[in-house]
């Protein structure tokens, strides 16, 4: 069986080796004439419709085609317009507003109290933005569920009389009780998203009595206060007599700055990062001090004065006998002195003492 297949694929073999080998002819077929390749008569040279002359070779124009294109001299006129009609000043007074004539907005460029800015945006107020707004809603919130009966205090209120006397009829109200019951000071508010407290103004004062006797303590205490401030300063007019003190009532006692805004920002955050941490043994401000509005008063001794960075570098152009310290007093937006507390301790200053709320 062996031996019989091997002969069937010998066999095989040789015949496929015998068989003739037929080629495929190839498959392309043509789809161009013959006759389109031949040139035509006709044809146009691409390049033939391009100008072959050069822009460089174009000649300047002429004397009279430049004078059209001059502008005409603008006529000269013999007679002024009435002022009235192309300018405006605003008012000097506010006569009320059916006045015919009005004071325009500050935001006005032909305001007289118009400030340009802000130019610039303080680092220390983008930190208030971004840092301590939200860390004192989170510090002072208080939940409230609803339907619950909130207290509501009295204090400050104006008081009803008892009815006693036939004469308390139709009777004004009393006064709350208590020293400085001719004035109602202001009721504490809560901490909410639109209302947290900020920095609304500085006010700085120099109290100069020497200015009585000698102008030059006056001049000097104008400047360094312009320096630290880069504001213009304003004066101080005496309203009483003081005889301690040789000071007479109408005199000029010093000088005082009020820096608002962006301005007010810049001032404490030199205030409390260069200069405060200079003095020695500064135990920092007093918790006591306020006026329960929410207002917190600083004083630096004359000492301190020198470690402004506008007063530093230049110290010797100041007389040092002469140059005062100062009293600042920071304007805020709260109601009490406990959340203007809280603000300036998140600001970075520093209180000491036993706290009065």
């Amino acid at each position: 069986m062996a031996c019989t297949r091997e002969s069937y694929r010998i066999a095989s073999a040789l015949l496929r080796r015998q068989l003739p080998i037929r080629t495929a002819a190839p498959g392309v077929r043509r789809f161009a004439s013959t006759e389109a390749e031949k040139p035509s008569s006709n044809q146009i040279d691409d390049l033939s419709e391009l100008d072959d002359a050069s822009s460089f070779n174009t000649p300047a124009p002429d004397a009279a085609i430049l004078d059209a294109f001059k502008s005409r001299p603008p006529p000269v006129r013999t007679g002024k317009l009435p002022a009235n009609r192309y300018q405006y000043h605003p008012p000097k007074f506010n006569r009320g507003p059916l006045h015919p004539v009005q004071s325009p907005p500050s935001s006005d460029p032909i305001a007289r109290n118009f400030v340009p800015g802000p130019f610039n945006h303080p680092r220390l107020r983008h930190t208030h933005d971004s840092t301590i707004a939200p860390d004192l809603l989170t510090l002072t919130y208080q939940h409230h569920p609803p339907g619950e009966e909130r207290v509501v205090s009295t204090k400050g209120e104006l008081r009803d009389w008892d009815g006693s006397s036939p004469y308390h009829k139709n009777r004004p109200k009393r006064g709350p009780r208590g020293p400085g019951s001719d004035r109602l000071a202001l009721l504490e508010r809560d901490i909410v998203f639109n209302n947290i407290p900020e920095i609304k103004s500085v006010s700085i004062s120099m109290h100069q009595p020497e200015a009585a006797r000698d102008k030059e303590y006056l001049n000097v205490a104008r400047a360094v206060l312009q320096a630290i401030t880069g504001k213009f300063t304003e004066l101080n007019f005496l309203k009483k007599n003081v005889v301690q003190f040789q000071i007479r009532k109408g005199g000029i006692g010093g000088v005082n700055v009020t820096l608002e805004g962006n301005d007010a920002y810049e001032f404490v955050d030199k205030l409390v990062t260069l200069v405060l941490p200079k003095i020695k043994e500064w135990p920092g401000v007093k918790a006591t001090s306020g006026d329960d509005n929410g207002n917190i008063s600083i004083g630096l001794h004359k000492s301190a004065m020198t470690f402004f960075p506008e007063l530093e570098y230049n110290f010797s152009a100041y007389p040092a006998k002469m140059i005062p310290g100062c009293y600042i007093t920071i304007q805020t937006t709260a109601t009490s002195d406990r959340h203007g507390r809280l603000l300036l301790e998140a600001l970075g200053f520093p209180f000491y003492g036993k706290v009065k709320n």
